[in-house]
């Protein structure tokens, strides 16, 4: 995979989209198969959105998985679960935006959006690949201190949050 060249953050990146100077200008947006929590690889979105997140990525990996939260209507365990990994993201983007406030807002919801799919999930401790328990200690480790994961310097990427690891 070939990675942009910055990892849009507001107000200090042109706009991947909308800016004619943005990564992504003139790209269309590639819908997403849905996601198979017992057979996740095929979906390509959704592996796409686990490496962007782990190199530092988090705008764009919200974006590869809200097309794949959209493919799966947005409603069910499993759009609950990558509407939890979405938060997850944007709670990268508000780090790199200096908003502790904002990484906390979102991990909350990531938390609680992960604890209902554990609660629900007859898939075990893993679910698409990633461990349910380990992405819930990733949220509560922003909620408690959400500073501590604050980057405000200008790099184009930065990681800022625990990777995502990948079983199965």
């Amino acid at each position: 995979m070939q990675f942009p060249p910055y990892s849009y953050v507001t107000g200090r990146f042109p706009h991947p989209l909308r800016d004619a100077e943005g990564h992504a200008y003139g790209k269309p947006v590639v819908g997403a198969a849905p996601l198979d929590p017992a057979d996740w690889r095929p979906c390509d979105a959704y592996c796409q959105a686990i490496d962007l997140f782990n190199h530092g990525f988090y705008w764009e990996a919200h974006e590869a998985w809200e097309q794949v939260w959209i493919a799966l209507g947005r409603t069910g365990e499993t759009a609950n679960f990558v509407k939890g990994v979405i938060k997850l993201a944007a709670a990268g983007v508000k780090a790199r935006e200096g908003r502790a406030n904002g990484v906390q807002r979102h991990a909350q919801r990531a938390e609680q959006l992960i604890r209902l799919t554990a609660g629900l999930s007859k898939a075990g401790e893993q679910y698409a690949g990633l461990e349910l328990q380990e992405l819930i200690r990733i949220s509560q480790a922003l909620i408690r201190a959400p500073e501590e994961f604050v980057d405000r310097s200008d790099d184009p990427v930065k990681i800022v949050l625990p990777p995502l690891v990948c079983h199965g």
